[in-house]
């Protein structure tokens, strides 16, 4: 559906134009010169038939973890469709790491919701979720039938060096949007160095919005423009209390388990396997510790969400319907979560003591996301041909703008040609 007021917005340049936002009307506009997210007037609509096409590719495709999904989405999402701009998609990015559960997940329901409302919400994560669910059971299936895993390794030798390409064109894209002046630019370098030297990711991450926090009360107390300043809260986790378990792994003891778990899990996979290995190795004696890291390598080199590893564990567990109750069970906070935070943002975007601190979170998760790219870059350039395919990537993407889609999957075909020379 056609939008009564679209932005005008070009690959070629990131930022949201001022003029074009100050002639939003009045409920598209949050007065600080952004289009405010959320808005209808301020971009075109996706149906919900478009949103299952897009993101049922995304999850077919999207190689790499996290920083890898958000570069993919970025580039279907904003460059290519222009359904929001890259302020808006850099909230709802930000918005992410305040809340718990896989954060590319939760930004795909974001970007749901955004355009097609609840309906929305539940296809784009869906979409998302399902591709790498399926592969996850196929994989299962696979494991208990033969007792190892498919060999994956020549197709992530030459899917991993596009993914490094197509993280780093969207963060040039996105940093030109979100660190706009000297100072956010100086924060994320900051959090950079913080997370150089082992900071927990969602200490810098709140550093970063307090810092800029306070400054905006400086700011404003030495030009008298606010009298006072009003405190804000963002609600960060619903700490779910764990469900009983006594009595084996029952379906429902199954899904309590992985509702606990994608209620309260901050972090990278690393905190993934950490949970998983306290409750079901340790706590509950449903797996071994071998069968949990292959669980995890099956995250990793399936597409889409790496929590398809709850999947993967269901179905050791109690067979394909221990692996679809472990998926809702994992993935259902997250949709809960975006549906509560996602009224707030338009809200805190228009108040400019919380969208500042919204600005120090962008800052901060921009280099998180830099940090990763630069540990993908390390695990993946191992030699010339993967160098090689990087720049050809890059390439191919600032140039040319091939869909990153099709350069992962070009990527994965010579990965095996190489592999079988």
């Amino acid at each position: 559906m056609d939008s009564a007021n679209p932005i005008p917005f070009t690959s070629s340049d990131s930022s949201l134009h001022a003029d074009a936002v100050s002639d939003l009307p009045a409920d598209a506009n949050d007065g600080s010169g952004r289009a405010k997210p959320g808005s209808a007037q301020a971009r075109p609509r996706a149906s919900l038939g478009e949103l299952a096409r897009v993101f049922l590719k995304l999850g077919t495709v999207a190689f790499g973890g996290p920083a890898a999904h958000v570069a993919m989405m970025r580039d279907e999402v904003v460059a290519r469709r222009r359904w929001m701009s890259d302020e808006a998609f850099l909230d709802y990015l930000g918005a992410t790491n305040l809340i718990p559960g896989p954060n590319s997940t939760e930004l795909a329901i974001h970007v749901g919701q955004d355009q097609a409302g609840w309906r929305g919400l539940l296809v784009a994560g869906a979409c998302f979720i399902l591709p790498a669910a399926f592969l996850a059971t196929a994989a299962a299936w696979a494991y208990v039938r033969f007792g190892s895993l498919p060999r994956a390794a020549g197709l992530l030798y030459g899917v991993k060096p596009v993914v490094i390409a197509v993280v780093a064109q969207a963060l040039w894209s996105l940093g030109r949007t979100a660190l706009r002046d000297r100072w956010l630019v100086a924060v994320a370098v900051g959090a950079l160095a913080a997370l150089a030297l082992g900071t927990d990711e969602l200490a810098v991450l709140a550093l970063a919005g307090a810092v800029c926090a306070a400054r905006h009360g400086v700011r404003a107390r030495e030009s008298d423009a606010a009298a006072g300043a009003g405190a804000f809260a963002l609600p960060l986790s619903g700490g779910l209390a764990a469900a009983g378990t006594a009595g084996g792994a029952g379906l429902w003891a199954l899904f309590g388990v992985f509702l606990k778990i994608g209620s309260v899990l901050f972090g990278s996979g690393y905190v993934l396997l950490a949970f998983l290995r306290a409750d079901l190795v340790q706590r509950l004696h449903w797996i071994t510790e071998r069968q949990l890291i292959d669980a995890v390598a099956v995250g990793q080199v399936t597409p889409g969400p790496v929590f398809t590893t709850a999947t993967f564990v269901g179905y050791l567990v109690a067979g394909g319907p221990g692996a679809a109750v472990a998926t809702l069970g994992i993935f259902l906070p997250a949709f809960v979560f975006v549906a509560l935070s996602a009224r707030l943002l338009p809200r805190l975007r228009r108040s400019p003591a919380a969208g500042a601190v919204l600005d120090g979170v962008n800052a901060a998760s921009l280099a998180l996301m830099a940090a990763v790219t630069a540990q993908l870059a390390r695990a993946a350039l191992v030699d010339a041909w993967t160098v090689a395919l990087a720049v050809l990537a890059a390439l191919l993407l600032l140039r040319f703008r091939v869909n990153s889609a099709w350069l992962v999957l070009g990527g994965a075909a010579l990965g095996l040609l190489l592999a079988g020379r």
